[in-house]
């Protein structure tokens, strides 16, 4: 990866994080806080996301986060008004929010899949993004210019077997956020698009593959220039695209043209 960010390339800007006490979610919400945004920690962890809180306050002129546990396995949209109130209160704007949380379900045959699986999966992966951003939506409209990154994945993109409702999930967010950056295209402030972390050092992908060395996969650490990329101003017209980590140079380039 090509991308050197400034140390600044996020002064003044607040990004909302879902899954961020651990993997992807934990290295963005550091990696954010280390180019100076405020950084919202959402979780439901409590514990987990205390430990990132702490470990940005040991980061040097960083600003101080703010915790908001937040179970989506049952989040609704009076819950995330109460998001966006609270965020309301304290910044009157959102800069940008990265969907990172999710959960894989189980690796089995559509033929066996579990009813209640599949629903539980669609809740957290899908709906719960579905009307975070829809509660949000104001909030990002104030900002001067605002980022939204979907978690996508290589089985949301072409379905494989035994993925079930991870691979659905993962599909329906790519839709998601093909139709938001096709109807916040004309608000001119507000980007939209996803992004598929690849290999990736995190419990799920240890659960997913559990025989796999995890020394051979990128750590998330890795993965923070291309999440800084469009979370920063560089970014500002790259609306639409479906970004992947281990090509995302050429994506970046190709959307910039």
């Amino acid at each position: 990866m090509n991308y050197h960010p400034p140390a600044d390339l996020l002064a003044g800007r607040v990004i909302l994080i879902t899954g961020a006490g651990r993997g992807i979610g934990r290295a963005c919400a550091l990696a954010c806080a280390q180019h100076g945004a405020c950084v919202i920690l959402c979780g439901r962890t409590l514990s987990h996301l205390e430990a990132v809180y702490d470990e940005i306050g040991e980061l040097k002129r960083a600003v101080e986060p703010l915790l908001l546990p937040l179970d989506l396995s049952g989040l609704k949209s009076d819950a995330c008004e109460a998001v966006s109130k609270a965020i309301r209160k304290r910044f009157s704007m959102l800069s940008g929010l990265v969907h990172n949380a999710a959960i894989l379900g189980p690796r089995t045959p559509i033929a066996h899949y579990p009813e209640d699986d599949f629903s539980a999966v669609m809740q957290v992966n899908v709906q719960a993004a579905f009307v975070l951003t829809k509660a949000l939506l104001p909030l990002l409209g104030a900002a001067a210019d605002a980022s939204v990154i979907f978690t996508s994945s290589g089985v949301g993109r072409k379905g494989r077997a035994y993925w079930g409702a991870y691979s659905v999930s993962k599909f329906a967010t790519e839709a998601l956020m093909e139709i938001c950056a096709d109807e916040w295209e004309n608000l001119g402030s507000i980007r939209c698009n996803s992004l598929d972390p690849g290999k990736t050092r995190t419990a799920m992908r240890a659960l997913a593959y559990p025989a796999e060395d995890p020394a051979t996969l990128v750590r998330a650490e890795e993965l923070m220039p291309l999440y800084l990329y469009l979370l920063g101003p560089d970014s500002r017209r790259v609306n639409g695209q479906k970004f992947c980590a281990s090509n995302w140079q050429y994506s970046s380039v190709a959307a910039s043209d």
